[in-house]
C-alpha cells in the first residue's frame, strides 16, 4: 500500500484534533477565566534502512502528527459586573479550588455562597482560603486586593492564590479548571484581586473562526487525497492483480 496513503491519513487525524481544540475554544468564548488552547504540529520522515530519500519520496513519506497542546496564559480583559461575589485576578495568579480529585486552579471568579455558607465556584466546589474553605455569613462582603474577605467588617478569611513559573505546562480539566505539575505552585506575590469584576475568556473569536475555517479546508483536502488513493488501490485490485500469474 502506498505510504502516501498513511501520510494523508495522519494529516487528516491531526487536523481533526485541531478542529476539536478550536471548537472547544469557541464554545468557551463567554466562560469567565477560560484559557485558550493551541495545538502545535510536528512531522516525522519515514525512510527505509536510513537510506536518503528523493525529494518526491520525502514529500509522500513525511507524516504530520500532533506535537502537543499548550494553554495560552495571556490575561483576558477585566469587566465590571457590580456583583460583590465576582472576583477577577489582575496578574499571573490563580484561585485555588478544592475538588474531589484534589486541588485545582482557576481564573474564573464567578463565585457564590452555598447553602452551607461556603464560598464556591460556579461548578459548586469550595474556594480555598489560607485556612481551608472560606465561610461567608451575612453581608455586605468586601474583598481587598490581597484577597482578604470581610463580611460586615469582620474578616472571614483570605483567598489562597498561587502563581507558577513561566512556561509551566497546565492541563485543562474543564469548567475553567486547570491542573499544574506537582510542586510548581508558589504563593502569589504579583497578583491583585479585583472585587466586582470578572476576567473574560482570552479566546480571540475572530482568529479562532479563521483557524476553524482553515482546519476544515485542510481536513477536506486530506479527505479528497485519501479518496484518490483509495480509488487508485481499488483500480489496482480490480485490474492489475488478476493479471499476476
Amino acid at each position: 500500500m502506498s505510504s502516501g496513503y498513511y501520510a494523508a491519513c495522519a494529516g487528516m487525524m491531526t487536523r481533526t484534533d485541531a478542529l476539536d481544540t478550536i471548537a472547544n475554544n469557541l464554545a468557551n468564548v463567554s466562560t469567565p477565566g477560560f484559557r485558550a488552547s493551541h495545538n502545535s504540529f510536528s512531522a516525522v520522515l519515514a525512510s527505509a534502512d536510513d537510506e536518503p530519500l528523493s525529494a518526491l519520496n520525502q514529500d509522500v513519506n513525511e507524516y504530520g502528527y500532533l506535537g502537543g497542546t499548550r494553554i495560552d496564559t495571556t490575561q483576558g480583559t477585566l469587566v465590571p459586573t457590580g456583583n460583590e461575589l465576582d472576583m477577577a485576578i489582575d496578574g499571573a495568579g490563580y484561585f485555588e479550588v478544592q475538588t474531589g480529585g484534589g486541588t485545582v486552579y482557576t481564573r474564573g471568579g464567578n463565585f457564590r455562597v452555598s447553602p452551607l455558607g461556603q464560598l464556591i465556584t460556579a461548578a459548586g466546589d469550595p474556594v480555598l482560603g489560607e485556612a481551608g474553605p472560606i465561610t461567608i455569613v451575612g453581608e455586605p462582603v468586601s474583598v481587598s486586593t490581597d484577597g482578604t474577605i470581610s463580611v460586615n467588617g469582620a474578616i472571614s478569611g483570605r483567598l489562597k492564590l498561587a502563581e507558577f513559573p513561566e512556561g509551566t505546562q497546565f492541563e485543562s480539566l474543564g469548567n475553567a479548571y486547570y491542573k499544574a505539575p506537582a510542586g510548581t505552585a508558589v504563593d502569589a506575590t504579583n497578583t491583585k484581586v479585583r472585587q466586582g469584576q470578572l476576567e473574560n475568556s482570552n479566546v480571540n473569536p475572530i482568529i479562532s473562526v479563521v483557524e476553524l475555517i482553515t482546519a476544515q479546508h485542510q481536513v477536506e483536502s486530506m479527505r479528497r487525497t485519501l479518496s484518490l488513493f483509495s480509488d487508485d488501490m481499488d483500480k489496482t485490485a480490480a485490474q492489475d492483480l488478476p493479471r499476476v500469474s
